[in-house]
């Protein structure tokens, strides 16, 4: 596979508003955007991948984000260096940690945005723990990665989690509010955050947001297809891009399918309920 040679902006003087207006042309070219996010082998370790035993295999999910038509996919480096095909836009993500320690969360990066650059990534993604003893780690971290973005001429996608501390309750509204936020004052050129439930609320989130695209973030797999699409009829209502999702789709026997159902409720602007018939 050939790299792409990316020029480095040695001016420094890449405006935020530029690099979201990237995101969006790269990741959102028909108005909105479906993310397949596959950097749960080092979060969650391969028992994800038991619901659905294909899904075990990387170049399973490359090929299923190209034929779902899907606008871009996030893998870890090492996926990228040994998977990656250049068929659906990537986003590298640059850190990741695993749930064998049980400390306060902290994530740190695994790659530059350099060797991202290298490996064919349209974007990098970092997460943020706010709320963590080591929140301070990783906004040192991720200044210095933004930095590094603009440099590359390459817009960078926030996971902001607010985790440990006083956090009690993750898709509390005010606390997914607060994540988009920080998503936003710390650079962030598009954010992946919870979802709070309900439209109204998420609303809320989206406006604070600001000028950075919000991705709703797809978490665990629902006990039925209903329900998730349910999730994501309200994420679009409150004004949401869309959604960066994983486990909804590829751990689903029949993925490809389930994909192609997101597609016309996120792309086509359909409802749950003209799609009642094709889901489980």
């Amino acid at each position: 596979m050939t790299r792409r040679v990316k020029k480095i902006n040695t001016s420094g003087r890449c405006m935020q508003g530029e690099l979201v207006d990237k995101f969006k042309r790269i990741f959102a070219r028909r108005g909105r955007s479906i993310i397949l996010a596959y950097d749960h082998g080092i979060e969650h370790g391969p028992s994800d991948f038991l619901e659905n035993p294909d899904s075990a295999d990387p170049a399973y999910i490359v090929k299923l984000a190209k034929e779902a038509g899907f606008d871009g996919l996030v893998l870890q480096r090492g996926l990228a260096e040994k998977y990656y095909d250049g068929s659906v836009p990537l986003i590298v993500k640059l850190n990741g940690k695993t749930n064998l320690y049980t400390g306060e969360p902290l994530s740190v990066a695994n790659c530059t945005v350099e060797e991202a650059v290298s490996l064919g990534a349209s974007a990098v993604g970092y997460t943020i723990y706010a709320g963590s003893g080591y929140e301070w780690k990783m906004f040192e971290e991720v200044a210095r990665i933004k930095k590094d973005a603009l440099r590359f001429d390459i817009p960078l996608v926030i996971w902001s989690y607010p985790r440990g501390g006083k956090v009690k309750d993750e898709t509390a509204p005010e606390i997914v509010a607060y994540a988009a936020r920080i998503a936003l004052e710390v650079g962030a050129d598009a954010m992946k955050i919870k979802y709070t439930g309900d439209p109204k609320t998420f609303s809320w989130a989206v406006k604070v947001a600001g000028k950075v695209p919000v991705l709703m973030s797809g978490g665990p797999k629902t006990k039925t297809e209903v329900e998730f699409l349910k999730q994501v009829e309200g994420v679009i209502e409150a004004g949401a891009l869309g959604i960066a999702v994983g486990r909804n789709v590829w751990q689903r026997r029949d993925a490809l399918k389930f994909a192609q159902l997101l597609g016309k409720l996120v792309y086509e602007g359909r409802k749950v309920e003209e799609l009642a018939g094709e889901v489980q």
